[in-house]
């Protein structure tokens, strides 16, 4: 699957490609500009100057136009205004530009070892609301770089969350119907704990149906890549890869990340909850491709390639654990599944027989996958990453 989905630059591009005059008639966005006065009319000739101004200003309906630039923060981002089902609020980068947003010089950036960062600090953007189409932005150093709590039937499209001091992206708490699409989540790190918490996403402490990541990527992150902590509802992956995760590249002492592409479960006890994962790579992480990480639900992963992690490819052997691996592909990892007595287990590469390494697939060139996106955001193709040489119908195409 190539399409990340809708992308709220769709919207934007549509809205504001026209001449400056034509987009007050069609449909009067909120623009803002690092050169723009938060007194201003907040057009294009007249752009707002912090993103916040417009966010305040933004009502079911409104676009916000993000002009390229770097908005540095002193005050963390906060939405808690919803829009509507049939009139979401769309916020994006104006005709494709860089829009970065730096957390660095917001003071729970900078939480001390064993601190701990307020609720409400908690992201460059602190979202608490439904409704929205956000795409786009880029988010750095910030005391988790997206944190949403409390939010329904959201689209995040394209968004960029780097060397923020916590997870990338965070949802948690009662949360529902949202749709985290081509994320690009990387060396997100947390000294306050030396390397326990910070993934590149998160969905956990929390609930909600119908939550779905579709082509999205975590790499280089302290912990996981992506972690579903004691998050008690079901949650969608398709087409994503993660990759590199758990390694110390900041010197932390006692360090304490993980090193998971894909944590799946967790908590005391973790709750049992049924995720879905397929299509998905996972390769290059310090412990596990995939791992359940206690959770007892019926975990579904189907068509996934776990590819030189320094633990198990496939861990789902907690007790009693209720889940079903079909025609996943497991290559050059440090074993390739612990399968539980109560796990199903069908058509992947151990249940085929034989030892699968990288002598067995076309390519274990990563550089294609881990390189720039396409134009329209979807996820590099790399025909033969990871594919079986025989043509064997298991693993991940990407």
């Amino acid at each position: 699957m190539r399409v990340v989905g809708l992308s709220v630059a769709v919207i934007l591009g549509a809205a504001l490609t026209a001449t400056p005059g034509e987009v007050s008639a069609a449909v009067s966005p909120v623009v803002v500009s690092p050169d723009g006065d938060d007194s201003a009319a907040g057009t294009l000739a007249d752009p707002l100057r912090t993103i916040q101004k417009a966010v305040d200003r933004a009502g079911p309906g409104d676009v916000i136009a993000i002009r390229g630039g770097t908005y540095t923060l002193t005050d963390n981002i906060t939405i808690t205004t919803s829009g509507e089902e049939s009139r979401p609020i769309t916020l994006g980068a104006y005709e494709g530009e860089r829009v970065v947003i730096d957390g660095e010089a917001l003071p729970a950036s900078h939480t001390p070892v064993g601190g701990s960062i307020p609720r409400d600090e908690r992201g460059a953007i602190h979202q608490e609301a439904s409704h929205w189409r956000l795409s786009g932005l880029e988010i750095v150093n910030g005391p988790y770089g997206y944190y949403c709590d409390g939010c329904d039937d959201n689209v995040f499209s394209g968004l960029t969350t780097h060397d923020n001091y916590e997870t990338g992206f965070q949802l948690q708490g009662d949360s529902s119907g949202n749709q985290i699409l081509g994320l690009d989540s990387y060396g997100n790190r947390d000294p306050r704990k030396n390397g326990e918490s910070a993934d590149g996403l998160g969905i956990k402490e929390g609930g909600g149906a119908g939550n779905v990541v579709r082509g999205a990527r975590f790499w280089n992150n302290v912990d996981d890549g992506f972690d579903a902590w004691k998050f008690t509802s079901s949650v969608l992956i398709e087409d994503t890869v993660a990759y590199g995760n758990g390694v110390n590249r900041w010197g932390f002492p006692d360090f304490a990340g993980d090193g998971n592409g894909f944590k799946l479960g967790g908590g005391t006890p973790a709750p049992a909850v049924g995720h879905t994962v397929r299509n998905s790579v996972a390769f290059d992480n310090a412990k596990h491709g995939f791992t359940d990480n206690g959770n007892t639900g019926a975990l579904a992963l189907s068509g996934n390639t776990a590819y030189s992690n320094g633990g198990t490819g496939f861990d789902a052997d907690t007790a009693d654990a209720r889940a079903e691996l079909t025609t996943n592909l497991s290559v050059s990892d440090g074993r390739p599944s612990a399968l539980g007595i109560d796990t199903v287990s069908i058509g992947n590469s151990w249940d085929l027989g034989g030892t699968w390494d990288d002598d067995d697939v076309l390519s274990t060139d990563s550089s294609e996958i881990t390189g720039p996106r396409a134009v329209d955001g979807s996820l590099p193709s790399a025909p033969e990453f990871l594919v079986p040489r025989e043509g064997t119908a298991i693993g991940a195409r990407l």
